[in-house]
């Protein structure tokens, strides 16, 4: 038999705090979806708030015929953003794949919310994940009370997007175990969930789609069995191709992190950003950008991630006990600190490209006393 989810067990969407420090994506930037809503003309699929083309230019970017600027989301390859968002719109899952720190929860987060207007169906991945947070759990006071019912039901929010038909988020997918990943073959593939207990099932009505993210660098990762992989389409979401587009984007991140947080303007900290990319950027590719020097890799992976959030700390350092320009001596011991994870190998690397490439570059030198002075 196949049922509808009783609207009574499902939980309304929560307000948003009215001074949340980081506010979902439908309401951070509601402005532009209503304003893209207003001026999209073009075909929406079921239950979409927006069409393909207006979910693609709200992650990507763009100037609508009224003047409205659309802000980007994402920055890189536009073909990356248009195959994820096309495939939303078909009956296959998404799966964004990527090394640590290459936007992916940010990219998933985003395409929630502009398809369904929501981002907070969300099950997050750990080693602990039930199969309950996939599939459904139970009031055990009312189980025990009245037996199963639909009364005692707590439904997941895959339970939920599919009876909605909303969008719903499955992050870091690779660090649940294997037998919790495959509660998913059957919801991705017959696009239905059983329900044995109550001998009903439910249907996922149009406009229902899943996307994951997973990476394979981290340690705790579990491979999806091949009928699982099978049931999504794969976007690999790749590091920035340059150092201006990554300046680009901390710069961009920086500066809605610092606003909510009355720190001081991205553009008085610029140096210092190019700065802490080209370091990151040259230790993650083993070589200096001119290309004339080899230099270890730390164990670390040195994401782009990782970059804003030295850049964000920096500019509090520079806010609360400096004259509020973000220097060098702000963010060294950032840069300390995600560069050294493993205490006796990666120092080593640190401290020689200190010596054999920032002590020489022109115009470093600040930059290579404040770093020696936090390295000790």
């Amino acid at each position: 038999m196949s049922v509808s989810v009783d609207p009574s067990f499902l939980k309304p969407a929560q307000q948003q705090p009215a001074q949340a420090l980081r506010p979902h994506a439908e309401h951070a930037f509601a402005a532009e979806l209503t304003a893209l809503a207003a001026q999209d003309d073009r075909p929406r699929p079921p239950r979409w708030k927006l069409s393909p083309w207006g979910v693609a230019t709200y992650l990507l970017g763009g100037t609508l015929p009224d003047g409205t600027v659309i802000t980007p989301k994402y920055v890189g390859p536009r073909r990356l953003v248009e195959v994820a968002v096309s495939t939303l719109a078909t009956d296959r899952a998404l799966l964004l794949l990527g090394v640590p720190g290459t936007a992916k929860t940010w990219v998933s987060e985003h395409l929630a919310a502009a398809v369904s207007g929501d981002s907070t169906l969300l099950v997050q991945g750990t080693a602990g994940t039930p199969e309950e947070a996939i599939r459904y759990g139970w009031n055990y006071a009312q189980l025990l009370a009245q037996g199963p019912s639909r009364a005692a039901l707590v439904p997941s929010p895959v339970m939920r997007a599919m009876a909605e038909g909303r969008t719903v988020r499955v992050e870091e997918l690779t660090r649940i175990p294997a037998d919790v990943q495959d509660a998913l073959i059957t919801v991705l593939s017959e696009k239905t969930l059983p329900i044995p207990e109550l001998g009903e099932e439910v249907q996922a009505v149009r406009g229902f789609n899943l996307v994951a993210t997973a990476n394979d660098r981290d340690r705790g990762v579990n491979e999806l069995s091949s009928a699982l992989r099978r049931r999504f389409n794969t976007v690999v979401l790749p590091l920035p191709e340059s150092v201006e587009a990554e300046v680009d984007i901390v710069a961009r991140r920086v500066d809605q992190i610092g606003r909510s947080l009355d720190l001081p303007a991205v553009p008085d900290g610029i140096t210092e950003i190019r700065r802490v990319v080209t370091v990151f950027r040259e230790l993650r590719d083993g070589i200096t950008s001119d290309g004339r020097t080899k230099v270890k890799s730390p164990s670390g992976t040195l994401s782009t991630a990782e970059a804003i959030s030295v850049v964000t700390g920096g500019l509090a350092l520079a806010a609360h006990f400096g004259d509020g320009v973000l220097r060098a001596g702000d963010v060294a011991a950032g840069i300390l600190g995600a560069v050294v994870r493993d205490p006796a190998a990666d120092r080593v690397v640190w401290r020689e490209y200190l010596e054999a490439v920032v002590r020489e570059r022109d115009g470093w030198s600040d930059f290579y006393r404040a770093c020696r002075e936090v390295s000790g």
